[in-house]
């Protein structure tokens, strides 16, 4: 079904009801409309990461998780999977009559946000600080969820729109400070990727005000930009309960009365919350139309249509047998297993199980399955955690597993530290009775996630230090001291200062491991044990410390990520071992006079230019491989202050094998943008990067490997 096909029918239907009717299917939780055969319809469904809150289903690795898989034709299929997923609970739960919040169509998926600071309590919900990869990753996820049938698969929602990064415990009264610059150089692209390249289906507004304005009733955003420069066609809904906090926090209306009025006037088309209730009351007082009701009516009946609701599917007939079934549980372990990241080997990795008695198994995220769902997750019925994935390749090879919590996640009353920590004595007899120690630190969605609203009951909220807490530190100093070898694990979904395991030769190895999903300790015992070698990248910067940052509630980029900061990283953007050696062989310019002609056209802004990457294994160790390109702009002044992502793709490499892949770089990677927000072209002389990390030291030094050049002068 086209959209001016769905657009007309959806036209037709409203035409029938009553203003009544029709202000009430403003709402999230909009009612049946029993005489035009319109059943009630909660907009509200989440699958950030599998489908969320709706019951059993498959739980993929959180979002942050998905981005450091650096693989975007697989996370399409990820999505394909949730998508089917969700389609298979609607049809399950349609049959039942329980058309109940999470167990609809409209999914409030992906995040796109940037991780512009570390402390950002939600920032594992996203992809990560790079606007390109956010774009490439959430066009994919999209793409995957909306599927190119007949009918949408789901219904996508590419939030929070827009310069929405933090902080989470004034959010709903917060004023984004941003220039035109950093707004269209990095705090819009992916969306405009969403929308322009994805067509995506939904975008919600966040709960901030950005340059004074409310972002679910910002004129320039969403008329000038989204609907007019972008063409977005679909609908738009605000954060929940956020419409509210134009008279209660921002003070930019009276009332809920001209809060109702004031977000479906820019174009706010559905409420999640309760000001929508208003609408009548707006309506009688003249300040909106029925034909502004009408316009929102059309766009939200058109996504229906679109989905099938109305007609015979050709997704009616996924049956139930699809939620969790085997090969998603495959797919979920082959994602944990692709975004977990190798931060530090000596050679003690992969353990050698014919050299190993016995292993210590310490930390309070060990035996938790809470640190492997992350946040707006879904129910697993089968979870294995760290403990239990080494505990199953022990067994068979005879090793002992002793076990210890160690220290409690995060625990901290002064007047009584010897309960606090209880267990730390034990955890030095298990590390003394141990061969090699794993320890498995870092937190859960208890202490970084959402600000506490009706949608998260833990009010976890922001991260105030990239420590982690005090009563792991004083488990981790003591074990330091028996002077065992120590695995560390760390995980957690942003960036935690590790310095006192990198620079300490106690810790033989580094793990970022995320929060893996329901199969993520199955997958971090086969990196730990050789099964399959680490593959994934950070997505994101792990800073020396907080002090190199500005305050928290600038949205300025200046000194933010790898593309602005102006100090050595301790971890860098795009970084990740493996435990095979690879080596760049090969990289140039495909049609070299072409993609020049391109570059100084009129047509850069939307073309593409190719670059083909050689690369070689050295080693007998099967692997993938992340290629990425980075550009930097030599002689514009509004170029970024470091380089920039252009392209990247994963590679599978069979021990000693050499592969040549082919990479699209975006021709916009060649222009800038100038303190208007405007890309231009600027600069003549250029070096494009081709390797397996960025240019910088750090990276070049921890990875060992050198990226070629390839230098274009226009």
């Amino acid at each position: 079904m086209t959209r001016e096909e769905a657009k007309k029918k959806a036209t037709e239907l409203v035409a029938k009801m009553t203003t009544e009717e029709k202000a009430s299917q403003l709402r999230y939780d909009a009612p049946a409309i029993e005489r035009l055969d319109v059943p009630e319809y909660n907009w509200w469904n989440e699958c950030l990461h599998g489908v969320a809150r709706a019951g059993t289903a498959t739980v993929f690795p959180q979002a942050i998780g998905l981005a450091a898989m650096f693989d975007d034709e697989f996370l399409k299929e990820i999505a394909d999977a949730i998508s089917t997923e969700a389609r298979a609970k609607y049809n399950a739960f349609s049959e039942e009559e329980d058309r109940d919040i999470y167990k609809g169509l409209t999914m409030w998926s992906p995040n796109v946000n940037i991780f512009r600071d570390p402390r950002w309590g939600r920032g594992h919900e996203t992809y990560g600080e790079d606007p390109y990869l956010s774009g490439k990753l959430g066009k994919a996820f999209v793409e995957g969820l909306q599927g190119n049938g007949e009918h949408m698969k789901v219904a996508a929602c590419a939030k929070h729109f827009a310069v929405h990064s933090g902080p989470e415990a004034i959010r709903h009264s917060f004023d984004a400070k941003c220039s035109k610059k950093d707004m269209f150089e990095t705090y819009l692209p992916a969306f405009e990727t969403l929308v322009k390249d994805a067509k995506v289906e939904a975008v919600m507004g966040a709960y901030n005000r950005v340059e004074g304005e409310p972002a679910c009733a910002h004129k320039f955003l969403m008329e000038d930009v989204l609907r007019g420069e972008w063409g977005f066609e679909g609908h738009y809904v605000s954060d929940c309960w956020a419409i509210r906090d134009f008279h209660e926090n921002h003070k930019v209306t009276k009332n809920s009365t001209e809060s109702a009025a004031l977000a479906l006037n820019t174009g706010c088309d559905v409420n999640c919350g309760c000001t929508y209730e208003y609408i009548l009351d707006a309506l009688r007082e003249g300040l909106i139309t029925e034909e502004a009701i009408d316009r929102s009516l059309i766009r939200l009946f058109t996504t229906r249509f679109l989905l099938g609701m109305f007609e015979p599917c050709e997704y009616d007939e996924i049956g139930y047998s699809e939620v969790e079934s085997k090969e998603h549980i495959k797919l979920a372990k082959k994602a944990a297993r692709k975004s977990i990241v190798l931060l530090k080997n000596d050679g003690i990795l992969p353990l050698d199980v014919t050299k190993l008695n016995s292993i210590g198994v310490i930390g309070p995220n060990a035996n938790s399955r809470a640190s492997l769902i992350g946040n707006y997750h879904g129910t697993s019925s089968r979870y294995v955690t760290v403990l239990e994935g080494i505990q199953k390749v022990c067994d068979k090879n005879d090793i002992r597993v002793h076990y210890s919590d160690g220290s409690h996640l995060f625990k901290e009353r002064v007047e009584n530290l010897a309960f606090d920590d209880d267990r730390i004595s034990e955890a030095v007899i298990v590390a003394k009775n141990s061969d090699v120690v794993v320890l498995v630190v870092g937190l859960d969605e208890t202490l970084e996630g959402e600000e506490g609203d009706t949608g998260n009951s833990y009010a976890s909220g922001d991260k105030e230090t990239l420590n982690l807490p005090a009563s792991q530190m004083r488990m981790i100093e003591t074990l330091e001291a028996v002077g065992k070898p120590i695995i560390l694990i760390n995980m957690t979904g942003s960036a935690m200062d590790l310095a006192f395991a990198k620079n300490n030769d106690t810790y033989g190895a580094i793990l970022q491991a995320w929060y893996p999903g329901c199969m993520g300790g199955k997958a971090i015992a086969d990196i730990l044990f050789g099964k399959i070698s680490p593959s994934g990248k950070l997505p994101v910067t792990f800073y020396n410390s907080l002090d190199e940052l500005p305050d928290f509630e600038d949205y300025s980029m200046k000194g933010r990520t790898y593309k602005y900061m102006e100090n050595p990283a301790q971890y860098p953007f795009g970084f990740g071992l493996t435990y095979a050696n690879v080596e760049m062989t090969g990289a140039s310019l495909e049609n070299e006079e072409n993609a020049k002609s391109l570059i100084k056209s009129d047509n850069i802004y939307d073309g593409s230019i190719s670059v083909r990457a050689n690369i070689k294994n050295t080693s007998g160790i099967k692997t993938d491989e992340v290629v990425q390109v980075y550009i930097k702009n030599h002689n514009s002044e509004y170029a970024v202050r470091n380089h920039s992502l252009c392209g990247f793709k994963r590679v599978g490499l069979d021990a000693f094998e050499e592969k040549e892949v082919t990479i699209n770089i975006p021709s916009r990677a060649f222009m800038v943008v100038n303190e208007e927000g405007k890309y231009i072209q600027d600069g003549d002389k250029f070096t494009l990067y081709v390797g397996v990390s960025q240019p910088d030291e750090v990276s070049v030094s921890l990875c060992k490997v050198n990226p070629l050049k390839i230098e274009i002068n226009l």
